[in-house]
């Protein structure tokens, strides 16, 4: 079935998250309270909240969108080429009405698809999410609260749910199933751990900008690989 999709009518997406605040003692003193509560459902009886606030960018609640990178694939002289263009910056209301405005603009034509990996449990809620706490409209294709998992699957794709197969239990990687199906790793600078580091202690949104795009040029690749296609080589990517 997924070799019967139009690859030209998919918009591959990523985002990178980091805490709301750079440090623990930076929240305010409800934060500080709910994140110790939140953090006893993962952390060591030894550790303290501040020790695991590392991870508070993974929680919508506690955490921020600060670059959202997208792709999609064209032809350009009879060659298929991939085009990505980011949205960041430490305005987080901004970059969300910027990145809103592209999609709703692109939803009007046609029967589109975004494509994330692990979008259902990510990526997708997180910027809608991001979006209510804003004061953002959230994008209609995004609006799926209360909707059916069948309702909503042919429209927002995920390359892990493609790869369970079904399996609930089973998580896999992007860095993983790039590793194998031969495809460069997007992870060869800084990954996913990293990125509140990169921001906060150094300050380089280019860098992690860079690597939020790779990352989406990985996802395209893994998807032509489902697809039973050939991936392109690294010059295929453009930056817009």
């Amino acid at each position: 079935m997924l070799d019967q999709l139009n690859i030209e009518g998919i918009l591959f997406l990523d985002i990178e998250t980091v805490p709301m605040t750079p440090n623990f003692d930076d929240l305010s003193e409800r934060f500080q309270h709910l994140w110790d509560k939140k953090s006893l459902n993962f952390r060591e009886k030894e550790q303290t909240a501040a020790d695991v606030y590392q991870r508070a960018g993974i929680y919508s609640e506690f955490g921020k969108i600060i670059c959202i990178s997208v792709g999609t694939f064209y032809q350009k002289q009879s060659e298929l080429k991939f085009r990505a263009k980011s949205y960041a910056g430490d305005d987080e209301k901004k970059l969300l009405f910027e990145f809103v405005n592209m999609l709703e603009n692109y939803t009007k034509h046609g029967n589109v698809k975004l494509c994330a990996h692990n979008g259902q449990e990510f990526d997708y809620p997180y910027i809608s999410r991001r979006c209510l706490i804003n004061g953002v409209p959230i994008p209609k294709i995004l609006d799926i609260a209360g909707a059916k998992p069948w309702e909503v699957k042919d429209t927002l794709l995920d390359t892990l749910q493609l790869w369970k197969f079904g399996d609930y239990k089973h998580f896999t990687s992007l860095d993983l199933l790039c590793a194998i199906f031969d495809i460069p790793t997007p992870k060869d600078d800084i990954d996913g751990s990293q990125v509140a580091g990169v921001y906060y202690n150094e300050g380089d949104l280019d860098r992690i900008i860079r690597y939020c795009e790779k990352d989406v040029f990985a996802l395209a690749q893994l998807f032509l690989k489902y697809q039973g296609k050939p991936i392109l080589p690294p010059d295929a990517l453009e930056i817009a």
